[in-house]
């Protein structure tokens, strides 16, 4: 029963709320907002204090924000050209007649999922209000789903975002927004201007943008473009036709169309690859099936450069926090800053190392017993010997690196290309096995051996140019203080190109005959088993019986290149030739696999199956996967219950099994009335089910559902 105090309240509240219409009604009762809030206490994640003081974190969070720093600088050159044309177009609207009776217009090509499609046109605001005489409204979508909030924002972000902190002035109601009060403000406020800024409407979402609204939007704009000079910016991401198939004739008849094209996703992409990720200079790299799992992610899902580059982020985290010992891997600039690395390692790190599948190849290369035994038993003499191989690691990426970009300039631009185009492509086979034995590169050698001298000599040039390229980086690096790379490999190869490529120059293209009567008394050798016979044949079939100098000088450089550089150079990294490569090296594919690439399907058969595996409740602990236990959440109930059922499932029957399970002592009886709540339950249940698509609604029969998963 109510005291009588409230029901005194209560009949002075419904006095006070006398209305037609019925409401919720709150009344504060002269409460008041408590001053000192309690604080939130702070959450225990993954990254406490504990995480983030261990060495393997320190590593990684250095070596990243370098890598992110090199990707935010190239990204960076080569938006500013685009941004910089962009800058000169805007400035030059009112200078020249040709806009006369038009709107300017700026169409600038983005291309679909770039790293960050609004955050671009915000920094591309801010550029034009920083380096032009202008005022900067964003327009996105979401702030002009109709004509009337468009020109609201417009109105009220020009004339608001101009007014200093210290204005008295109080801000404009938002039934005062509209053109007529844009065109009174901005003849008052530049009365005394010699110059008047431009009003620059950047839409960064085109396609997004509701038609009929930036149709009527233009159309008025342009009303007003003799007294208030605006200039449009569309940010398309598909196509320049989808302008004209947005806007009708009567449209674009009212603008006058500038394009801009920034780089596409796949050119973005290549240039983050061939300048920092897949350099020697990351010394962290992914395993064949790693990255083309990446790469298959970027070509056929979303063109996301920003989800590559998270991906690879993912990647990087895991391979550290896997085994601390990973953070061998990370960037240094010379042996003292490695060992440093090294002698912060512990014995069972120490121990780890031991365990790798390549350090027992090294151990059996020895050929002192006693370093061996130190080796393996003293951590002191270990950690000294860490520092050279790990040494050896870097410089084996570094001639990997190299030798990967000669066989690019050779390849790429071969007839149909048969190991691809792109140095992506060369680095997934290159990686993942010996390249040299794959019949595409043998052909690619074959086709090679076809060019004339002069296109040879090119090629060469070509090859110098990048060893050379290679050789300055480095010079730069060690002005900068990185002693890590050895660059003595490289100058031995760019000395024998330098030496073949004058022979070939001074070779002519005469007939040199072939002494055959020599042969023939070779082949003739009693002395000759019957194997060398045969191969001495098949050798002597191969060869012609006259060649030219020149085309002996090819040969040569051909197999020079062969066994010079690619197989002594670009052989993959394995254990059995590169002791500790494990610590460079990240291959765990499926765990990429299933943390990158969702299964929707599997995770809510599994949510539904098992609650207890997301939701960590003892409550819901199943002895077997088949158990049905009254603790369990309705939906998943009626879930496991439907995979008992066929193709049509009866709503009565599925009713009683449902009820039987929560109810099971009043379950007795069939024709005992349901609970309310039960049915209310279950009810529920079924709609959730058919919201997640498991079942559907039967036109044939209207007591039972249609069974729509297996």
């Amino acid at each position: 029963m109510f005291t009588a105090e409230i029901k005194r309240q209560l009949i002075s509240t419904m006095d006070a709320t006398n209305s037609v219409s019925k409401g919720v009604f709150v009344f504060k009762n002269g409460a008041t907002r408590v001053k000192g809030r309690k604080k939130m206490q702070r959450c225990n994640s993954l990254l406490d204090a504990s995480t983030t003081k261990q060495h393997w974190f320190r590593m990684y969070k250095t070596h990243w924000e370098r890598l992110r720093q090199m990707i935010l600088k190239m990204q960076t050159n080569s938006y500013g050209k685009i941004i910089d044309d962009l800058l000169k177009f805007i400035e030059s609207c009112q200078q020249t007649e040709m806009y006369e009776g038009f709107l300017p217009t700026a169409a600038l090509l983005t291309g679909i999922n770039q790293t960050d499609h609004l955050s671009q046109f915000e920094k591309l605001a801010e550029d034009i209000h920083n380096n032009t005489l202008s005022i900067v409204v964003l327009l996105p979508s979401r702030d002009g789903s109709s004509l009337k909030q468009a020109v609201e924002t417009i109105v009220a972000k020009c004339i608001h975002g101009q007014q200093t902190d210290t204005a008295e002035e109080k801000p404009l109601r938002k039934n005062q927004l509209n053109l007529d009060v844009l065109h009174a403000w901005y003849t008052e406020t530049h009365i005394n201007c010699r110059v008047k800024p431009k009003l620059t409407v950047i839409i960064p979402d085109f396609e997004l943008f509701n038609p009929l609204v930036l149709q009527d939007l233009i159309l008025i704009l342009d009303s007003y473009a003799t007294t208030l000079p605006f200039v449009l910016v569309f940010g398309v991401a598909t196509a320049i036709s989808t302008i004209h198939n947005v806007l009708p004739y009567h449209v674009t008849s009212k603008i006058k169309l500038s394009i801009f094209q920034s780089e596409p996703s796949g050119t973005n992409l290549n240039k983050i690859l061939e300048e920092v990720l897949l350099t020697p200079f990351c010394p962290f790299h992914l395993s064949g099936k790693v990255f083309k799992l990446l790469l298959d992610i970027f070509l056929f899902y979303d063109f996301s450069v920003n989800g590559f580059i998270q991906g690879f982020k993912f990647a990087f985290l895991d391979h550290y926090f896997q085994q601390p010992i990973n953070a061998l891997s990370a960037i240094i600039d010379d042996a003292d800053d490695l060992q440093a690395i090294i002698n912060e390692l512990t014995s069972a790190e120490l121990e780890q190392i031991r365990q790798l599948p390549s350090f027992r190849p090294y151990v059996e290369s020895l050929q002192n017993p006693q370093e061996v035994i130190d080796i393996l038993t003293n951590d002191d003499q270990f950690k000294r010997s860490l520092t050279p191989i790990i040494m050896k690691v870097h410089n084996y990426w570094f001639t990997f690196h190299c030798a990967l970009q000669i066989l690019h300039t050779l390849v790429s631009d071969l007839p149909k290309a048969p190991l691809g185009r792109q140095l992506r492509e060369l680095y997934c086979q290159c990686v993942s096995c010996d390249v040299t034995e794959l019949p595409e590169f043998k052909e690619c050698m074959h086709l090679l051996s076809f060019l004339s001298k002069e296109e040879m000599l090119l090629k060469i040039k070509q090859v110098l140019d990048v060893v050379l390229q290679w050789v300055d980086r480095n010079d730069q690096l060690n002005i900068e203080g990185c002693l890590v790379y050895e660059v003595a490999p490289l100058e031995a190869m760019a000395n024998g190109l330098a030496i073949l490529s004058e022979e070939l120059a001074v070779a002519s293209h005469e007939q040199i005959d072939v002494d055959t009567k020599q042969d023939k008394q070779t082949l003739l050798s009693s002395q000759m088993g019957r194997q060398e016979l045969r191969e001495k044949l098949l050798t002597a079939a191969k060869h012609a019986k006259s060649e030219s100098a020149a085309t002996r000088a090819v040969g040569k450089i051909m197999d020079y290149f062969l066994g010079n550089i690619f197989q002594r150079h670009l052989h993959p990294p394995t254990g059995k030739k590169v002791p500790l490569i494990e610590l460079f090296l990240y291959n765990d594919s499926s765990f990429i696999r299933r943390h990158i690439i969702g299964a929707p399907r599997a995770a809510v058969h599994t949510a539904l199956n098992n609650p207890q595996f997301y939701t960590q409740c003892e409550c819901c602990t199943l002895d077997e996967s088949s158990c049905i236990i009254p603790s369990l959440p309705d939906l998943s109930i009626a879930y496991k219950l439907h995979l008992e059922c066929g193709r049509m499932i009866n709503l009565f029957d599925w009713l009683q099994a449902f009820r039987t399970v929560i109810d099971d002592v009043n379950s007795d009886g069939a024709e005992q009335q349901i609970d309310p709540v039960i049915q209310a339950r279950f009810t529920r249940a079924v709609a959730e089910l058919q919201f997640l698509g498991f079942i559907k609604t039967s036109k044939t029969k209207t007591d039972h559902v249609t069974r729509l998963t297996w």
